[in-house]
C-alpha cells in the first residue's frame, strides 16, 4: 500500500518491492515519461494498435508502482465506460432492426446523391444533436448512417466520418450538456444552462461554421466531393425502395422508443440527479429484455476494444493526475496570469485546447476548475471569463488528436468495424487545422470582446 515516508514516498509495485523511495516531483517525472512512452505506441500504429498501447501504458503504471490498483480503478471514469457500454447495446439493437438502412435510403433522396450535400446536413445534424446528447451517442448513432450513404453513393466514407467527429465536438461546446467538460464547469463554478448558451454557444457555433467550411475545402481538395455513381446508378440510388427483408419493424419500434427515452433522460437527468452512463446503463438493460435477442449475441457487438482503450488511458492519465500533474499545470497557469483576467482568457484557453488536444479533458477541466473556483473566491465574479475560455479549450481542443476526445475514438472503431481504417495521422490531416483555427478564432474573438469592447 502506498504511504509518504517525509519528501518521499513509496506507492507499491517494483518501486516497492525494491525499496526505491521518490518524491512527488519524481513520481510525477516518472508519470509523465510514462505518458508519453505510451502516446508514442499510440502514434506507432502500425506496429502497435492503440488498444494494446493504452493497455501495456496501464500495466507499466501499476507495475512500476506509480499509481496503486486502488487509484488506477478510480481513475476510470466509469460514467464515461457505463455511457459508451450503454449507448453501443442500443445501437447494436437500433442497427439489428434495419433503423440505420432506413435513415439512410431517407437521407440519400434528401441530399439528392450530392456529395457537398451529405457532407453539410449530416454534419449540420450532428452538431445539433451533440448540442442536447453527448457528442458519443451521437455518432454512435450518426457514424452507421453515415457509413451506409457514403457506400450507396460510392464514396470513401472516411472523411464524411471525420467530419461528423469534428462537427459533434464542436457542436457539444455551446451546451451545459453537450460535452462533459461543461457539465463539469458547471457544477463546479455553478453554472446554468442559459449561462452557457449566452457566453458560449455563439462562439461554439461560429467555430462550427467555420471548421466545417475549412473542411469542405480540404475535402474537395482531395476529390472527396465528386461523385463516383453514374448517372444511372444515381438514379436507382434516389428512386429505390428499401428492403424490406433489411427491416423488423417490431424491432425497430422497441428500439427508438427506448432511444428517444434515453435521449429524454439525459437533458432531464441532471436534475433528478443521475448521470448520463447510469441512464444509458439502464436504459440499455430494459432494451435488452424487450427486444427478444440474445444478451450474448448482443454483447458479442460491443466495440471491447474502444472501452478497454480508454480504461487503459484512464488509468496512465490518473498516474499524471495523483501525483500531481495536472495541479502542477494548473498553479503555473494561476501564476501566469495573476490578476490580469484578459491575458488569462488567452493562456486558459490555448493551453486547455492543446492539453485537450493529447490527454483526456475530463481529469485536466476537473483539476483546472477547482484551481478557477479557489481563484473566484479571492477575486469574484471579475473571473467570470475565464470559466468560459476554459469550456471553448477543452472542448473545441478535443479535435487535435484522434485520442483529444471519446468520440473519435469511438467512429474510428465503428469504421474499423466496417472495413475502414482511420490512422492517427489520417485524423490529423483533417482535425488539426480545424482544431486549430477553430480554438483561434474562438478564443481570439472571446477575447476582443472583453479586452476590446469591455465584456467585463
Amino acid at each position: 500500500m502506498a504511504h509518504g515516508t517525509g519528501e518521499h514516498q513509496t506507492v507499491g509495485g517494483l518501486l516497492a518491492a525494491f525499496n526505491v523511495h521518490l518524491s512527488k516531483a519524481q513520481l510525477a517525472e516518472l508519470s509523465v515519461l510514462l505518458f508519453v512512452f505510451t502516446y508514442a505506441m499510440i502514434l506507432l500504429e502500425k506496429f502497435f494498435h492503440r488498444t494494446i498501447a493504452a493497455l501495456i501504458g496501464a500495466s507499466l503504471v501499476l507495475v512500476i508502482g506509480v499509481i496503486t490498483p486502488e487509484k488506477a480503478w478510480e481513475a476510470i471514469d466509469q460514467n464515461t465506460i457505463f455511457l459508451l457500454f450503454g449507448m453501443m447495446n442500443i445501437v447494436t439493437v437500433m442497427g439489428k432492426s434495419g433503423f440505420f438502412h432506413l435513415v439512410a435510403a431517407k437521407a440519400v433522396k434528401l441530399t439528392k446523391g450530392s456529395p457537398a450535400r451529405v457532407l453539410w446536413i449530416f454534419s449540420l445534424l450532428t452538431a445539433l444533436f451533440s448540442a442536447f446528447l453527448d457528442n458519443v451517442t451521437t455518432v454512435l448513432f450518426m457514424a452507421p448512417v453515415m457509413i451506409n450513404i457514403a457506400e450507396k453513393l460510392k464514396l470513401n466514407p472516411i472523411p464524411y466520418l471525420i467530419a461528423i467527429v469534428l462537427a459533434s465536438n464542436t457542436g457539444g461546446t455551446a451546451t451545459l450538456i453537450g460535452d462533459p467538460p461543461n457539465i463539469i464547469i458547471g457544477s463546479i463554478a455553478g453554472k446554468t444552462f442559459n449561462d452557457f448558451l449566452i457566453e458560449v454557444a455563439p462562439y461554439a457555433t461560429l467555430a462550427f461554421l467555420i471548421g466545417l467550411v475549412v473542411m469542405h475545402f480540404m475535402m474537395a481538395k482531395g476529390g472527396f466531393l465528386k461523385s463516383k455513381a453514374t448517372s444511372e446508378e444515381l438514379q436507382e440510388i434516389l428512386s429505390g425502395k428499401v428492403d424490406e427483408s433489411l427491416l423488423d419493424r417490431r424491432l425497430m419500434k422497441k428500439s427508438v422508443t427506448v432511444f428517444l427515452i434515453t435521449i429524454v433522460l439525459f437533458i432531464v437527468g441532471h436534475n433528478l440527479g443521475l448521470e448520463p452512463g447510469v441512464i444509458a446503463l439502464f436504459m440499455a438493460t430494459i432494451l435488452a429484455l424487450i427486444s427478444g435477442l440474445s444478451p450474448a449475441w448482443i454483447l458479442e457487438k460491443v466495440e471491447w476494444t474502444t472501452l478497454i482503450f480508454f480504461m487503459g488511458l484512464f488509468m496512465v492519465v490518473g498516474a499524471l493526475e495523483v501525483n500531481g500533474v495536472f495541479e502542477e499545470a494548473a498553479q503555473w497557469l494561476i501564476k501566469e496570469i495573476g490578476t490580469d483576467i484578459h491575458r488569462g482568457i488567452l493562456i486558459v484557453g490555448f493551453t486547455s485546447a492543446l492539453i485537450s488536444g493529447f490527454v483526456d479533458n475530463i481529469p485536466f477541466t476537473m483539476s483546472m476548475a477547482y484551481v478557477l473556483k479557489g481563484m473566484e473566491a479571492q477575486m469574484g465574479s471579475v473571473m467570470d471569463p475565464l470559466w468560459w475560455s476554459l469550456s471553448l479549450g477543452a472542448c473545441l481542443g478535443g479535435n487535435l488528436t484522434i485520442i483529444g476526445a471519446s468520440a473519435n475514438i469511438v467512429t474510428a472503431d465503428i469504421a474499423e468495424r466496417n472495413g475502414y481504417k482511420i490512422d492517427f495521422f489520417r485524423f490529423m490531416k483533417y482535425g488539426t487545422p480545424v482544431a486549430v483555427i477553430t480554438v483561434v478564432v474562438a478564443i481570439l474573438l472571446f477575447y476582443v470582446e472583453h479586452a476590446v469592447f469591455g465584456g467585463i
